[in-house]
């Protein structure tokens, strides 16, 4: 009689593992100290519950699904056969849970919290060991978890929530995005040392309409940059070589295969001159953007303070 009674509050066969979980959720730490003392009054005291609200959680715990996780003698309980496997996966469950939870509070940590921060390429080399290292000086513990990328793939790493903040190029303009302006960089023509500009100190853009162009691929910003720069001179780029990374461009110009619109290196890279561009204006906006929904934690909104005290001074030289 009492396993049909049971029967009749068990969830379909057909009930979806969601509808499960938000059933059995709410249980589960009773559930385990139950086990534990083998004593629903000693639970309760533990656990610093009435007895009656632990006693009937455990009856809907078994009515929910369908099977007897104790058999009761007298005022003690002791698991059955269930009971038992059903223990295990509930201890591996909440422990899980606690580190989470554990995990969060950490990242979270005014003093040794963690930031999840994503930067362009370009940047890696010199102005974001840079940024790092002035921060720390003043938060030495706090944690980063660094993603170097292209600008359109930081904002859907943002959006999906993997990342805190991000510096990118062109500042993105969208509702859902909070960005601020923080500097600018001027772009340069670099041609390889042998070129019949490498001579020139300074160019109009024009000047190159002829050249075939080395760039990055669709997608990043300095590509965007690079093409609307062209039309503004004038002429659409021939392109023989697409790369992801400008440093690889750099070498691809020394090798002579072709000119390319770049922001300066890090270090001075041999086989190519780098020219003035005297118009149209070149260069290129750096900026900080992140989500306008997302609530920060102390160590990213303390990270956040910082980046935006350095407008005007956040690039070297």
């Amino acid at each position: 009689m009492e396993h049909q009674q049971r029967s009749q509050g068990r969830l379909s066969p057909s009930s979806d593992t969601e509808d499960m979980v938000m059933l059995l959720a709410p249980r589960l730490a009773y559930f385990a100290g139950v086990a534990r003392t083998e004593h629903v009054t000693r639970a309760a005291q533990e656990m610093r519950v009435p007895q009656s609200t632990l006693s009937r959680a455990m009856v809907r715990l078994e009515q929910d699904l369908g099977v007897d996780l104790f058999a009761r003698h007298g005022r003690t309980v002791s698991l059955t056969p269930a009971g038992r496997t059903f223990l295990g996966s509930v201890e591996r469950a909440l422990a899980e849970i606690g580190r989470a939870a554990e995990e969060v509070r950490a990242d979270a940590d005014p003093a040794t919290g963690k930031v999840a921060f994503g930067f362009l390429h370009t940047m890696g080399a010199e102005t974001v060991p840079g940024l790092l290292h002035d921060f720390r000086a003043d938060h030495p513990r706090v944690r980063f978890s660094l993603v170097q990328n292209y600008g359109e793939a930081m904002i859907e790493r943002l959006r999906a929530g993997e990342l805190d903040l991000c510096l990118t190029s062109p500042v993105p303009d969208a509702p859902d995005l909070v960005a601020r302006r923080l500097d600018e960089q001027k772009l340069r023509l670099v041609v390889p040392a042998d070129h019949r500009l490498a001579s020139r100190r300074r160019i109009r853009l024009a000047e190159a309409a002829d050249e075939t162009f080395v760039t990055l691929e669709p997608g990043y910003g300095m590509r965007r940059i690079t093409d609307d720069l062209c039309k503004e001179a004038g002429f659409k780029p021939r392109i023989a070589f697409e790369g992801e990374e400008a440093e690889t461009l750099r070498g691809l110009v020394a090798a002579g295969l072709g000119v390319a619109l770049l922001p300066p290196p890090a270090v001075p890279r041999p086989g190519v001159v780098e020219l003035t561009v005297t118009a149209p204006r070149a260069a290129r906006e750096i900026g900080v953007a992140w989500l306008a929904a997302r609530p920060d934690t102390p160590p990213v909104a303390a990270f956040k303070k910082f980046l935006l005290s350095r407008r005007g001074n956040l690039l070297p030289g």
